[in-house]
Parts: structure tokens; sequence; C-alpha cells
């Protein structure tokens, strides 16, 4: 099959081995569209080296037909192997992956997608990225490494950028080769740059958008970021018309003369569209004037020397604690001495008190003890209005229930029935 002329082949040494393995979007040499390149992965445990451009959209696929031929048992002949199969990527020694590269997998029948776009700060820096694959209905695993060299561009940063919103694309999909192909042939033809490259491709989840609901095989949305040499064309400066503006905020759609070259496939939202001009914009950095919660400047910071001297803690000692230790002794001293010693007992108090008043006090608790004694002893009848009269089975009269010593003091005043 024939390739396009924007399309390229990668590393030649790469066709030696079996399956697909990496598709890393770079400029391209003709510097209209971008570059596809494919690496081919070998079924041993060896890592690979892909060499992406900084600035410029990387995309890596894990497909799971590679890794199928790594997890025994091997399928009999006429059976269909279709084993559930998810990755786990992370940066060799870290838990995660680098801030520029995500991952995207939607279930385990389907390929996996490494994809991203490196930083300048990256250029000249290995960085081994740990691909470990899992097999679900046999729990085997298999990890490759995979080597990103990123390159520099030579056309990095281009200085005008363009951020697209497409309603009608999940991430996955825009970033096969052919969709985004497509889509990049849309935005030259309204364009007409000379270089034009896909710098990011970001989920609308990612933004914090909703996840949509699943009517009519409704899609997320993806915003994908092109940047071109030239500056923006009319069709994309529409979008900055106060009509068009007016319309985006009461909710309705602008009005976009190329929006018909999108149509067919993209559904694009115009009022999101975001149009970044670096060759103008200047340095928005301000000098810090100091005011209200401002600390002022102290000066270089001197940590404290490291040949420390020794401190006598003896002092801190008897302030601290001997101190009020001894205020607390004193203390308790004057108050055993108030409780023991200044006590005055029952003899003195009689000898300080008057012979008339002792013996009106004595009488008064003889008196006291005598009414106590006679509360004890009362003999008084019981009213008979309390006693039962007749026996409650056989009629028969009764007679009382005590006899005249009885002690009625203890008695109740209702009689139990027998």
């Amino acid at each position: 099959m024939q390739l396009p002329r924007w399309w390229e082949l990668g590393d030649p040494c790469a066709w030696t081995g079996q399956g697909r393995g990496t598709r890393r979007m770079s400029p391209a040499t003709t510097g209209t569209f971008l570059l596809t390149v494919y690496t081919i992965f070998s079924r041993v445990h060896s890592d690979r080296n892909v060499y992406p451009s900084a600035g410029v959209l990387f995309v890596h696929v894990l497909e799971r037909e590679y890794f199928k031929g790594e997890f025994p048992p091997y399928p009999k002949p006429g059976e269909i192997s279709n084993d559930p199969i998810t990755f786990n990527t992370n940066l060799m020694g870290y838990p995660d992956r680098p801030g520029w590269l995500r991952y995207i997998q939607r279930t385990p029948y389907s390929d996996g997608v490494l994809y991203g776009s490196p930083t300048a700060e990256n250029v000249g820096k290995p960085t081994v990225i740990e691909i470990t694959a899992y097999n679900r209905r046999t729990f085997e695993t298999a990890r490759h490494n995979l080597i990103i060299n990123i390159m520099s561009a030579e056309d990095f940063p281009l200085p005008y950028q363009a951020e697209f919103f497409i309603k009608n694309m999940n991430v996955e999909e825009m970033l096969a080769s052919e969709v985004l192909g497509d889509f990049l042939g849309a935005v030259k033809n309204v364009w007409q740059p000379e270089r034009l490259n896909a710098i990011n491709i970001t989920s609308a989840l990612d933004r914090g958008g909703r996840v949509p609901l699943p009517i009519n095989d409704m899609k997320e949305g993806v915003y994908v970021m092109v940047g071109a040499d030239v500056p923006f064309s009319s069709c994309l400066r529409e979008v900055e018309n106060p009509q068009n503006q007016l319309r985006c905020s009461q909710e309705m759609e602008p009005v976009i003369t190329c929006d018909k070259k999108f149509r067919t496939q993209f559904y694009i939202d115009w009022c999101k569209i975001s149009l970044v001009d670096k060759t103008k914009q200047v340095s928005t950095y301000q000098e810090v004037i100091r005011g209200e919660g401002i600390l002022p400047d102290g000066g270089e910071y001197k940590p404290p020397s490291d040949s420390l001297k020794s401190r006598d803690y003896y002092t801190d000692f008897l302030i601290t604690l001997a101190v009020p230790s001894a205020v607390a002794l004193v203390l308790f001293l004057i108050l055993a001495y108030i409780m023991c010693c200044r006590r005055e007992g029952v003899e003195k108090r009689n000898m300080q008190t008057p012979d008339i008043q002792l013996v009106h006090h004595s009488a008064i608790q003889k008196s006291t003890k005598e009414l106590r004694d006679m509360s004890k002893n009362r003999e008084i009848a019981w009213p008979l209005s309390t006693l039962p009269v007749f026996h409650p089975v056989t009629g028969e009269i009764m007679p009382p229930l005590h006899t005249d010593n009885y002690e009625s003091t203890n008695m109740p005043l209702m009689q139990t029935q027998q």
C-alpha cells in the first residue's frame, strides 16, 4: 500500500520485529501535515526507543494483539482468544507517569493509548516508561520498557496557536491517525499555513467536563490545539466579531462561514475556540509593591553554626522545679500546723461555756430522747373500718387480727385479705 507523502516510516531496523506498538506525531518534512511514525515491537522483553519532538503531539498505542501471544496457555487451533488485557504505565522508579504524558483505555478489550505533548525542559533527557500488561483471565503479566528520547524542534514553539473543541469525538477516536489527519486537512484549508502541527489533545473530562449520558451515543468532547507559522485567517477571526460574541453569550451558535468544511465530520463549538498570538504577548510581570500583608525582605538566610556550645541546665532546673517545690512545702507545713496544733477540743469548749447553758442543752437532749422512746411504745386500737368484717370465702364474722397488747405502730393501715 502506498503511503501519503506526509507519512514517513520510522526506524528501519524496527521492521525486523513483529507487531506494531508506537505511533509518533512529529512535524512533516513538507511542513503542512503531521508526521506519523510507526515503530515495530518485537516480542522479546527488550527496551524500545522512540524519538518525539518537543511541543508536538506524541502518541504510543499499546495493542492487545501484540501482548496476546505472551500469555499462556495459547488457544487451541480453531479457537479465538479474546482475553481481557489491561495496562499499567509508570515512570521507572515512580508510581505515576510524567506530567505531560497521559494514558487512556476504555475497556479491557480495547487498545491502550499513551499520548501527550513533550516539554522543552525534558529535551535530551531519556524518559523510561514501564509498561505492564495484565491478563485478567490467566492473571499473567508481561512488562516492557519504552524509552522516550525527546528531541528539540527547530520551529518550536509556533507563534500562532488555535485550540478547537470538538463535541462529537472522544479522545481515543481523535488520536487515530486517519481522524486526526482529516481534521488537520480541514484546518489547513481554512488557515492556509506553511507549517501546521498538532500540539496537544486533551479530553473534556480533564478540563472539568461532565461524563455524558449514555443516550444516542453521546461523546465527551475533546480539545485539539494546533499551531501554525502564519497569522489567523479571516474565517477564524470571525469568532471575535461583536455579533458572534453576543450570540455566544446568549448560548446561540455563532455564524462562521468556514464551518461547512468541518461540519461533515467534526462538530466544532466555535464559542470555545481559543486563538493565541505569541508574537503579541508581552511580559505581565509587575513589580511587587510592599504593603499590608507583605513581609519585608530579611536578607540572605544564615543557618546556625555546626559547632554549638554546650549549655548548663542546672540553673533552669532550680528555677522551674526546685523553687515551686519549696513554696509548696512551706504552704503544706502552715496548713498542717493550723489543722493539728491549733484545734480546740470538746473539753476546752465546755470549759469556756457557762454552766447554765450546758444544763439547758443537756435537758433538751434528755427530753428529745424520751419523746423518741415514747413514740415507739404507742398502743392505740386499730380502727374497725379498716378491718375485714366477713370472711371472703365462708362469710363468717372474723375477730380482730391483733390483740390488745399488739404493737400497732408496726401494723399497716390496710390488712391483706386472706
